[in-house]
């Protein structure tokens, strides 16, 4: 496919719902050029045309890009401490079908199950993968999250066969026989198959479709169990050497008393996540801390209010220390972070001014719940699927 006709798919996923004419104005091409290219990828099955919603003007009806209805769909996984779920996801960042269950601690032949029976239901349309994970993702796509005890995952499990490529003609319609798993010589092989850490993955499509659009250099910083977080640079996620960066939680800005599952001391996401609150209440670790914590935000009790503001306050602490070091003009927040920002205001805030270095205080970067919410893990994962995808197409 030319770069022309990847360009044009690229407008049309960044912005859903585009005219042609529009297209056409921001790849700087001639409306005819762009006729062409339409076309082509029209025949090729991956982008369509339709009506645009009435507006009431008056003159030829408009007709705007939209993915063609048997066009390619990534699927987007997230897997978290406490449960996981799918998306099948198409040009645009649309999900046709969602698919989730809570886990018991080892989801992985969950997963695999359901995305062979997705697979099953759609067939060669899905040409690829991005599995949103809570830890760190070495290149060889194996995973490591000390919080939940999963050590040196091969994530590739969850699609057998996702490093080797089978021949087009091998891969099954929608019409095939059900998927084995234990026969992985059946599966269709995604042409990507991508997976990060989870919060990269949200920090990425919050600056993609989120709070972050036009921030020119943006710090997320999302709580599940632990804390993790990643820095988008002019719009590029920053990954570092091996591309485990972000593991802000692992920075000494806790109590040096408490020792980390990672095996250091003194962690920044062991004074700000459900553990650190059970550890104010005098209770022991949660075996569910993103569920307890947000029980512990909602109660209305003192005690929980006390252990509420304290976790708050050490939040804001170490996000002055980050906003410090990476000169970052907007920080977003997400899951338990934007939980806190909205149950304690106030000691979030006070901490993280106080923080800050005397130039940053007349006009700190705001502190902003992250706009996608809890969707920002696997719509980060959807981007990532479809970035690597684009150049791969048809």
């Amino acid at each position: 496919m030319t770069t022309r006709s990847t360009e044009l798919l690229r407008v049309a996923h960044q912005h859903p719902g585009v005219t042609r004419a529009d297209a056409a104005r921001r790849l700087g091409i001639g409306t005819g050029a762009a006729t062409e290219l339409v076309a082509r990828l029209s025949q090729a099955a991956l982008l369509a045309e339709a009506p645009a919603t009435p507006s009431g003007a008056r003159g030829r009806p408009t007709t705007v890009l939209v993915p063609h209805p048997s066009g390619p769909l990534v699927l987007a996984a997230e897997i978290t401490h406490e449960a996981w779920r799918i998306d099948v996801v198409e040009l645009g960042g649309h999900t046709l079908t969602t698919v989730a269950s809570p886990h018991a601690g080892t989801p992985w032949p969950e997963v695999t199950a359901a995305v062979a029976q997705i697979l099953h239901t759609y067939g060669g349309r899905v040409r690829g993968m991005g599995v949103s994970v809570p830890g760190t993702v070495a290149p060889a796509l194996r995973l490591d999250a000390s919080t939940a005890g999963w050590h040196d995952v091969d994530l590739t499990t969850l699609w057998p066969g996702a490093l080797t490529r089978v021949p087009a003609a091998a891969v099954p319609s929608s019409g095939a026989p059900a998927l084995s798993v234990a026969d992985a010589s059946t599966w269709p092989t995604p042409t990507v198959f991508v997976a990060g850490n989870d919060a990269s993955f949200a920090a990425a499509a919050e600056s993609a479709r989120g709070a972050a659009t036009d921030a020119a250099v943006a710090l997320h910083i999302r709580i599940e169990s632990g804390l993790g977080g990643a820095i988008v640079d002019q719009g590029h996620l920053l990954l570092g050497a091996t591309g485990a960066s972000g593991e802000f939680g692992h920075m000494p800005f806790g109590d040096p008393a408490i020792l980390c599952p990672c095996g250091a001391r003194g962690c920044w996401g062991t004074a700000v996540d459900g553990t650190a609150l059970a550890r104010f209440l005098g209770q022991p670790p949660p075996p569910d801390p993103v569920t307890y914590a947000r029980r512990v935000i909602a109660s209305p009790g003192p005690h929980e209010r006390a252990a509420v503001g304290a976790v708050a306050a050490a939040l804001g602490r170490g996000i002055a220390g980050l906003v410090n070091g990476v000169d970052a003009d907007l920080v977003t927040l997400g899951s338990i972070a934007a939980d806190l920002l909205a149950a304690a205001p106030a000691e979030l805030h006070t901490s993280y001014r106080s923080g800050l270095m005397a130039i940053r205080r007349a006009s700190p970067p705001p502190l902003v719940a992250a706009a996608l919410g809890s969707d920002g893990p696997i719509a980060g994962a959807a981007e990532k699927a479809w970035s690597a995808l684009f150049p791969q197409l048809p």
